[in-house]
């Protein structure tokens, strides 16, 4: 049965895990430092999109794949952590005057995509299925339930770290700033992909 105790434990699991450090705000905070919080609109955009179908497919019982072939989620970690190691590679050099036209925010398809790789995304997933939905309600309406309210909370949530990377851009107006901001951002996002690998 959905009821408001159901909704607000939800609620507050949701804004946790999507307000916590991890893949994607990593990836918003560079992108809105780099490209502007407008730009990275579709970026945004697409992780609640891509997240939503994750968590229907996980309701549905996607999730028993990582039961029964655990290696997949070993194999995704690897894709994941290699992913972001291309990120962290790209985005050295990324605000310097030469290749400041260079480059584009992630396209809200890409986002989406992304959280089929992301282990992060696919603990809440695997979470959500299995300790917050309504098993007594109809399981569309469970369905409907679990991915409408991650999309209310992951929007606003994740906006913050892309409104923040945003923020910056004001601070990193001379050379010797975009340098160490742009090693700092590759570092996070190596520390993120080796968090995730041995985690």
């Amino acid at each position: 049965m959905i009821t408001f105790t159901l909704f607000s434990a939800l609620a507050t699991f949701y804004f946790t895990m999507f307000f916590t450090p991890g893949p994607n705000n990593a990836m918003l905070t560079a992108s809105g430092l780099k490209f502007g919080f407008v730009r990275t609109l579709p970026h945004l955009i697409g992780i609640p999109l891509g997240h939503i179908v994750q968590i229907g497919l996980t309701c549905f019982g996607l999730a028993n794949v990582f039961l029964f072939y655990p290696q997949v989620q070993f194999y995704m970690k690897i894709l994941c952590f290699l992913y972001l190691i291309y990120l962290g590679w790209k985005m050295i050099g990324s605000f310097s005057v030469v290749q400041k036209e260079s480059g584009r925010p992630l396209k809200f398809y890409e986002a989406s995509l992304f959280q089929f790789i992301n282990p992060k995304a696919w603990s809440i997933a695997v979470t959500v299925a299995s300790g917050f939905f309504p098993t007594e309600e109809n399981i569309f309406i469970g369905i409907s339930f679990v991915t409408i309210t991650a999309a209310f909370i992951c929007f606003p949530t994740i906006s913050l770290w892309a409104l923040f990377g945003s923020g910056l851009r004001k601070f990193v107006g001379n050379t010797k700033v975009k340098k160490i901001v742009e090693y700092l951002l590759a570092i996070l996002l190596v520390l993120t992909g080796i968090f995730i690998l041995i985690k």
